[in-house]
């Protein structure tokens, strides 16, 4: 990033505010970056869990492969998800607070045995599914926002600090050559004075001796 700047005091003030506000806040994002990572992982591991919760499922559902033909799958429906918003390290996410299903009434004495644990079986895959899709939701949004920060604070320390920094360095070294360079002008000029006026006294004198004669 080309930090834009002038030779001079104004610009040298700016860009230290500049410096010292990143200097300050560097440390905060950096706190935020560790908090939003072990979030992450966190979510990772939870939506690792989630999945193999969902496989193991899915598994007992395919071992009663044969019997689904006979069983009525619009007995189990998921009537409703409650939701609330939690800040996560300075990020809203989705929490899930509750799922309701719906479970139509059937002939409890005509139906199979077996039809409670279909029953059974679909709810806790249903349950299992939309846990795992708020997870991974979840997920992204806390992802996203830790690369987000990542970014910022590559920025702020790989770029924009040493930038105003060698900015401010620049800024100094100009302003001490000027400096020097007219205290050196000033003495020269002084010099130069001085020998002026070392050179007219003689002649001054002189003037004087002729008057009186």
């Amino acid at each position: 990033m080309a930090i834009k700047y002038q030779f001079n005091k104004t610009s040298l003030q700016q860009i230290e505010k500049q410096l010292k506000m990143r200097q300050r806040t560097l440390p905060i994002i950096k706190s935020k970056e560790t908090a939003l990572r072990l979030e992450v992982k966190k979510c990772k591991e939870e939506a690792a869990k989630l999945e193999k919760e969902l496989e193991q499922q899915i598994q007992g559902y395919e071992s009663m492969y044969a019997l689904w033909g006979e069983f009525d799958a619009s007995l189990v429906s998921l009537k409703d998800v409650e939701m609330d918003v939690k800040k996560i390290a300075g990020v809203r996410v989705p929490v899930l607070t509750n799922i309701q299903l719906d479970v139509k009434p059937f002939g409890l004495f005509s139906a199979p045995k077996w039809y409670f644990d279909g029953i059974n079986l679909l709810q806790g895959l249903a349950k299992t599914a939309v846990e795992h899709e708020f997870v991974v939701a979840k997920l992204g949004l806390l992802d996203r926002a830790r690369r987000k920060t990542t970014q910022k604070v590559n920025l702020f320390e790989k770029v924009q600090i040493p930038g105003f920094q060698e900015a401010i360095r620049k800024i100094k070294r100009f302003m001490e050559d000027e400096e020097n360079l007219s205290k050196s002008s000033q003495k020269i000029l002084k010099a130069l004075q001085e020998k002026r006026k070392q050179n007219e006294e003689p002649e001054t004198i002189d003037e004087r001796k002729e008057d009186e004669v």
